[in-house]
């Protein structure tokens, strides 16, 4: 059971990482690029797709290179808040309040925090954000799926991640997110999965608070 909760949190933890390496996704674009109309064509349509999102929630199933898999759900709150809640069992938490990505994991009793902001997952939780600024359209061949790969040409360390959405007339701008890959530098691959996806449901903001498992240091 061990060895399995350690492969886990593995997994969890290459998904933060593997998010994590594309920070063009989201803080690097500048200002301007950030402000202006968005792409025409599906690019735009992605846009406009994750600009549509104002709350998510979803079962997802996450899955390494080697296979391993991990489910919870994953809740959405623009802007800036995201929660992955892990299967029963896994002691793990990862937490967006707006400001840093947080993983919490409880068995150890271990906290780490990035900025929001130099992680891809900030197009999902920031509307100013232009996925077209960084994006390129990859064919899929099938007029219902819509493929964009997202990459700084100019840091080649920060790695890749792929959008890939089903057109679903229901889904904000027409397009539903059914999986991400991130691929880091190491050619380490984590891929996310979507389902049951629901749209505009209520979300209180303390569903993006967490416990703290640190133990309290006294002086």
């Amino acid at each position: 059971m061990n060895r399995t909760i350690k492969t886990l949190r593995n997994c969890a933890s290459a998904a933060v990482l593997a998010a994590l390496c594309v920070p063009a996704f989201t803080a690097s674009a500048p200002a301007a690029a950030q402000s202006r109309a968005p792409a025409g064509g599906q690019l735009g349509e992605v846009v406009e797709a994750l600009r549509g999102i104002s709350t998510l929630r979803a079962n997802f199933t996450q899955t390494d290179r080697s296979g391993q898999t991990v489910s919870g759900v994953v809740t959405i709150k623009r802007p800036g808040r995201i929660r992955f809640q892990y299967e029963k069992g896994v002691p793990l938490l990862i937490v967006g309040d707006g400001k840093a990505l947080t993983l919490v994991d409880y068995e150890v009793k271990q906290v780490q925090r990035w900025p929001i902001g130099n992680s891809p997952l900030g197009a999902l939780l920031d509307p100013r954000r232009d996925v077209a600024t960084f994006g390129t359209l990859k064919p899929t061949g099938n007029p219902n799926v819509v493929s964009v790969e997202v990459r700084d040409r100019k840091h080649p360390e920060y790695g890749v991640i792929t959008l890939i959405f089903m057109r679903k007339a229901s889904a904000p701008g027409g397009l539903e997110l059914s999986y991400w890959v991130a691929l880091d530098s190491q050619n380490k691959r984590t891929t996310v999965r979507l389902s049951n996806q629901q749209y505009g449901i209520a979300v209180p903001d303390s569903e993006f608070r967490w416990r703290d498992p640190r133990p309290t240091t006294r002086r």
